[in-house]
């Protein structure tokens, strides 16, 4: 895995021994961050990244310039890990919490710019993440939310979904708020 634009382009992520989780692939992640660059501007977009697996996304946003990045992750091997890529890339912007990325949601004051999550798609509780994250008011006015998830999973008829991006077998659906 790389990074594939900003100051850290190029530069490749290190996973640790036995991580077992689907990284998003690095042309769906280009591609997704090509459509996010037409709506947002990086230098000025507060994200929380949910199901941070490797970190993957939350490095991309910070190469782009993104002000503040929070991540959230559940496995503890994994955050250390991330930790240790932020700490070689000096990446200042990141900021990683461990927790369950639902209970993470329900608890949270902040607001943000963009939430991208990234949940196994298996996850049982995958399709209540749109509502919960529109409930709870996580996004500012015009803010976005973008899951990643199989096509298995259909959000079309949720009132917040806006449009649905696919990239070989990678799907993102995107809602949004007014």
């Amino acid at each position: 895995m790389r990074i594939v634009s900003g100051i850290y382009k190029g530069r490749h992520i290190r996973v640790h021994k036995g991580f077992s989780a689907r990284p998003t692939t690095d042309f769906a992640k280009e591609s997704i961050f090509n459509f996010l660059n037409n709506y947002f501007d990086f230098d000025n977009t507060i994200v929380l990244d949910l199901f941070s697996g490797t970190g993957s996304i939350s490095y991309e946003f910070a190469s782009r310039g993104c002000p503040r990045v929070d991540l959230v992750e559940s496995d503890v091997k994994s955050l250390n890990f991330i930790r240790k890529n932020i700490a070689e890339l000096n990446i200042t912007v990141i900021n990683p919490y461990l927790g369950d990325a639902f209970q993470f949601v329900k608890k949270c004051k902040q607001t943000y710019d963009l939430i991208f999550a990234d949940p196994p798609y298996q996850h049982p509780d995958i399709d209540t993440l749109p509502g919960l994250v529109l409930e709870n008011n996580l996004l500012k006015p015009k803010g976005w939310f973008v899951l990643e998830h199989s096509d298995k999973h259909v959000y079309t008829e949720h009132p917040s979904f806006r449009t649905q991006r696919h990239y070989g077998s990678v799907n993102f659906s995107i809602f949004a708020v007014e």
